[in-house]
């Protein structure tokens, strides 16, 4: 039988998997832009990697981007070499860092881990990097099990940082829009990551060039 300690670390690890989707999406979006008005300019929607040329995952993320559009009022090209815009798309989730962090246990408190994050790189040009990190020591010892379950428990987890870059440009190669959309969530799944990625970049699109917006994704409605 799991030791009741165990089961006890454990335990939040498995309701952060079962909500994951059931939370709120936030992420952080960038954009610069300089957008003609929609007149009906027609676009194409194309992979910025060659390797994802008809994969079948990608004509489902553009189609969702080709919604988008359609819904400001530009329309898809039914030709691409006639499309006025052509429109880049690249995805991706890396591979994760562990956090850690203390919950509070029935005996004396000793501070306790705080959360230690170091995002991962996401794609060319991309660099973020965030951490924090705390330890507590206990008469040199550095060991949370050292004294059971008398003291604050650890638990871990996994966060993922996924991104999306999404590029426009006219026939002859002058860029209208550069926007990048990223979000760390415990997931690293991209048929949930990058429908919600494209939902908040197209939230308030084309948005204020040069401008950095939090954005918030509602989860879906509970089956009824």
């Amino acid at each position: 039988m799991m030791p009741t300690s165990l089961m006890r670390s454990l335990a939040p690890i498995a309701l952060l998997a079962v909500s994951a989707c059931a939370a709120p999406f936030n992420a952080q979006v960038n954009r610069f832009q300089a957008m003609p008005a929609p007149q009906g300019q027609s676009f194409v929607v194309k992979a910025a990697d060659p390797k994802l040329d008809g994969s079948l995952e990608f004509a489902q993320y553009a189609r969702l981007v080709s919604g988008k559009l359609t819904a400001q009022g530009y329309q898809a090209a039914s030709d691409a070499t006639s499309a006025n815009l052509v429109v880049s798309l690249d995805y991706g989730v890396d591979q994760g860092k562990e956090k850690v962090r203390s919950v509070p246990g029935s005996g004396f408190g000793w501070g306790g881990f705080g959360p230690y994050d170091r995002w991962g790189r996401f794609g060319p040009g991309w660099s973020p990097y965030f951490g924090y990190g705390r330890s507590r020591y206990i008469y040199g010892f550095y060991d949370p099990f050292l004294f059971g379950s008398g003291f604050d428990e650890v638990e871990s987890y996994t966060v993922y940082t996924s991104g999306l870059d999404m590029t426009i440009t006219r026939p002859g190669g002058e860029r209208v829009f550069e926007g990048k959309a990223k979000a760390m969530s415990t997931s690293d799944n991209l048929s949930y990551l990058v429908p919600n990625l494209v939902e908040a970049m197209f939230t308030g699109f084309p948005g204020n060039s040069g401008e950095t917006v939090k954005i918030t994704v509602a989860p879906p409605p509970k089956a009824k």
